[in-house]
C-alpha cells in the first residue's frame, strides 16, 4: 500500500442533504464535521506508507474511522458496517451515499502501521484535541478514558 496524499473533499452534497434531512439537529459525528472540520489529513501519516504501490484508503479517513469505532465500542466488522450503512458517518467522513466502504482487515492493517511507525502517540494527541475542542458534545467523560486506553495500553 502506498499513499498519494490527497486533500479532504468536502461533504459530498447529497449525502449533506440527505443527512440533514435525517439529522436536523445533526448528531456527534455531523457537529464533529461541522464544527472542528478535519483535524487529520493524510500529510499525518506520510512516513507510515511507502510511496510505489497499490494506492491505500485515505489514513484520515480511517484514522477518524478508529476514533469513531473507540466511541461507539465497536468490533472491527461492526464498524465497516457502520461506515457502509450510517448517513451521519458518511458525512462526516465526506462519503458519497453509493459508498460501499472497505474491507474489515483495512482497519487492522492501519493500526499495525500506527504502531510500527510509532504514530499512535499522534493519533492520540489529535483525538485529544478533538476532545478539547468539542468537550460539550462528550457529555460522557468516559470517551475520553476510551479514547486513551486504545493508545495506551495497560501497565
Amino acid at each position: 500500500m502506498s499513499l498519494r496524499p490527497q486533500t479532504v473533499p468536502s461533504v459530498p452534497e447529497e449525502t449533506a442533504r440527505i443527512a440533514r434531512a435525517a439529522f436536523p439537529k445533526g448528531n456527534l459525528y455531523m457537529q464533529i464535521r461541522d464544527e472542528i472540520g478535519i483535524l487529520l489529513t493524510d500529510a499525518d501519516f506520510a512516513d507510515l506508507f511507502p510511496n510505489r504501490g497499490k494506492a491505500a484508503y485515505p489514513p484520515w479517513r480511517l484514522a477518524l474511522i478508529t476514533i469513531f469505532q473507540f466511541i461507539e465500542n465497536l468490533s472491527d466488522r461492526e464498524t465497516v458496517e457502520s461506515v457502509r450503512a450510517r448517513i451521519d458517518w458518511k458525512y462526516a467522513l465526506s462519503l458519497e451515499l453509493e459508498n460501499s466502504g472497505f474491507d474489515s482487515t483495512v482497519l487492522c492493517e492501519f493500526r499495525a502501521r500506527l504502531v510500527a511507525g510509532k504514530a499512535e502517540n499522534s493519533l492520540l494527541v489529535k483525538s485529544l484535541q478533538m476532545v478539547k475542542m468539542f468537550h460539550s458534545l462528550f457529555s460522557n467523560i468516559l470517551i475520553l478514558f476510551d479514547l486513551v486506553n486504545l493508545f495506551i495500553p495497560a501497565i
